[in-house]
């Protein structure tokens, strides 16, 4: 099993080993739920552009390491990397962004096994795949709403893509984290089985995706891309006022009670 090179931080890895034709990348971060900290996303940017570059490839499943998918964002990281509007602002448009990308844009069927927590930037990774096969005892859900901020444009793209504009703004609004089942009822999941069958429901799914044919599926991902409506991207001015909540009381309070392990108290400034 090749492990990606970390940034500086040395916190969590992205470690991707091969079955053939199929490329299995997983999250790994230890003790935090695989959290996804900056040298991990920007791991995951380079590693999807490289596996794309494989043209012996034909599959890629990504799953997270000791039983759950990821419980978002190295949410520890925020007070260095988050800590003014320029931050905000870099963390989510340079860092966050492009691994998004990266993964939707593969050329290669990407396959997520959804075990335990998919939530927040595990939620936002899941629904860049083209296929999602969850456990039946996953959760799932895009809890921010308690950490004073909204989801980020290029982070919603995918959520939105999946489960459309009631259930998005329910997602996002509530923060609920909710089960299998809902998840499947809002569009989120291609199914759900039971907990001991999903590695071996998505290895069977993936070594069928293997044995298509790559030039149909690179050309089927393509034209599902440009018959999907994709609005135009934000401008420079739109992007600016959107990240303005950085400056807010209320985005630091999110951060500092969730550190400190606290109920925070939000006034709406």
């Amino acid at each position: 099993m090749a492990i990606v090179p970390e940034a500086d931080t040395g916190e969590g890895r992205v470690l991707v080993d091969y079955d053939g034709p199929i490329a299995l990348v997983t999250l790994s971060h230890p003790g935090r739920l695989n959290a996804i900290s900056v040298s991990m996303w920007q791991a995951l940017a380079s590693l999807f552009a490289e596996l794309s570059g494989k043209r012996e490839l034909r599959c890629v499943v990504l799953r997270g390491e000791g039983g759950n998918f990821a419980a978002g964002a190295d949410i520890r990281e925020f007070p260095r990397e988050r800590a003014d509007l320029a931050g905000v602002m870099r963390y989510h448009t340079q860092v966050l962004a492009p691994a998004l990308e990266a993964i939707a844009a593969c050329v290669h069927p990407v396959l997520a096994q959804i075990e335990g927590v998919c939530v927040g930037g595990g939620l936002e990774i899941a629904s860049q795949c083209d296929l999602r096969i969850a456990a039946s005892s996953a959760r799932f859900g895009v809890p921010i709403n308690r950490l004073g901020f909204p989801m980020a444009p290029g982070e919603m793209r995918g959520l939105l893509a999946l489960a459309g504009r009631a259930a998005t703004l329910e997602i996002l609004l509530e923060g609920r984290v909710f089960g299998a089942e809902e998840a499947m009822s809002k569009g989120l999941l291609t199914r759900v089985v039971p907990d001991v069958e999903v590695a071996a429901d998505v290895m069977r799914a993936a070594r069928r995706l293997a044995k298509g044919a790559p030039l149909a599926a690179r050309i089927n991902k393509q034209t599902v891309a440009r018959l999907c409506a994709r609005p135009e991207a934000l401008t420079e001015a739109e992007l600016r006022a959107f990240f303005d909540y950085a400056d807010s009381r209320d985005h630091r309070e999110g951060v500092r009670a969730f550190l400190a392990g606290q109920e925070p108290q939000f006034s709406g400034d």
